[in-house]
């Protein structure tokens, strides 16, 4: 899976992500060791339960992605392999895609509609969520 190159679209390299990007990844990489514990990615705006850090993947070599849209709207997804708490409003498409060989529609949060990413059908599908319109909660099993 690859990223398409184009003027409007590009990745930012592993090397020059901020260092608190990093630090919260492997954060989450050492709560997810701890055992009776689960820890769900809720939407920022409604509290409602979107996915969990286990449906974290990596899509192109990362689980982190920075790319533009046509707009120059910059979006910085994760990649998740199932999102329970989104719904998909319109039809797929393969215009302006981010993931080459990838279909995309539009992923909203379920609840309250507001938009949380897309989801990419191909081979495979997976969610790519808009990172900063998540946040974490940790509950028990």
């Amino acid at each position: 899976m690859e990223c398409i190159n184009s003027p409007h679209l590009f990745r930012l390299p592993a090397e020059k992500e901020p260092l608190e990007k990093l630090k919260n990844l492997v954060s989450v990489k050492v709560a997810l060791e701890e055992p009776g514990r689960e820890n769900y990615l809720l939407c920022r705006q409604c509290q409602q339960i979107i996915t969990s850090t286990s449906e974290m993947i990596e899509v192109s070599g990362f689980h982190q992605h920075t790319f533009a849209n046509p707009q120059g709207i910059l979006f910085e997804i994760g990649c998740f392999r199932k999102a329970k708490g989104c719904w998909y409003p319109g039809p797929a498409t393969e215009e302006f895609t981010w993931f080459k060989g990838f279909q995309w529609k539009v992923a909203v949060c379920s609840r309250c509609l507001i938009h949380l990413g897309w989801f990419y059908s191909g081979n495979e599908s997976f969610h790519g969520l808009i990172l900063d319109r998540l946040v974490r909660s940790t509950e028990s099993e």
